[in-house]
C-alpha cells in the first residue's frame, strides 16, 4: 500500500479551509450612538423608515446572498426573532448588493419572514460603512445603536445583547 503524501497546496487549501469553518467569534463592539433617520423600500414595496420602529429593538442586519456565514446565521436570526417578536424585537435584514427581486426570491425559498431590503444611501449614512459581511447592529427602543457585531450572530449572544433591552413583561 502506498503513503499519502499531502502537497503543500492541498495543506494551504485543509488548512484555508479550517479556519474559514472554525474562525474566530463575532467581534462585538458598544456603541451608544443616536442613528439618523433612515428608510429603506423592503422586497414587497412598502417604505419602511426607521421612525416606524420607534418602542422596538432592531436587529438591522448587512448581509449578502453568496455569503456563507450570513447563510448559516439566517436560521439563528430567524428562530431568535420569532422567539422575541411578541416582546417587541424587529429584524431588518439588508442586503449589500443583490437587488429587491432577488432578495424576496431567496428569503421565500428559506421561508424567512422578516422584513429584508437592499441598501441604499441613507441606511450607509446611519450605520456607516459596512465593509464585510455578515455585520449587524442592534438598535434600542429609543431609536440609539447600542451594539455592533462584526461577524456571525449565534443565538446566546443575541439572547445576550437583545434581552436587557426589551421591555419588560408583566409591567402595567
Amino acid at each position: 500500500m502506498k503513503k499519502w503524501t499531502p502537497s503543500p497546496l492541498t495543506l494551504i487549501l485543509l488548512g484555508l479551509i479550517a479556519y474559514l469553518w472554525f474562525r474566530p467569534p463575532a467581534d462585538v463592539s458598544e456603541e451608544d450612538r443616536a442613528a439618523p433617520p433612515w428608510r429603506v423600500t423592503l422586497t414587497d414595496g412598502r417604505v419602511l423608515p426607521s421612525e416606524s420602529l420607534h418602542g422596538k429593538v432592531v436587529l438591522v442586519n448587512f448581509w449578502a446572498t453568496w455569503c456563507p456565514y450570513c447563510r448559516k446565521e439566517k436560521p439563528v436570526i430567524d428562530a431568535f426573532w420569532q422567539d422575541y417578536r411578541d416582546r417587541g424585537f424587529e429584524v431588518v435584514s439588508i442586503s449589500v448588493d443583490d437587488p429587491a427581486d432577488k432578495i424576496a426570491e431567496w428569503m421565500g425559498d428559506k421561508d424567512y419572514a422578516f422584513m429584508a431590503a437592499p441598501t441604499n444611501a441613507s441606511v450607509a449614512a446611519a450605520f456607516g460603512p459596512v465593509t464585510s459581511v455578515p455585520t449587524s447592529f442592534i438598535v434600542d427602543t429609543e431609536g440609539r445603536i447600542r451594539h455592533r457585531i462584526g461577524g456571525q450572530v449565534h443565538y446566546p449572544r443575541l439572547e445576550k445583547l437583545v434581552s436587557p433591552l426589551l421591555p419588560r413583561t408583566g409591567q402595567p
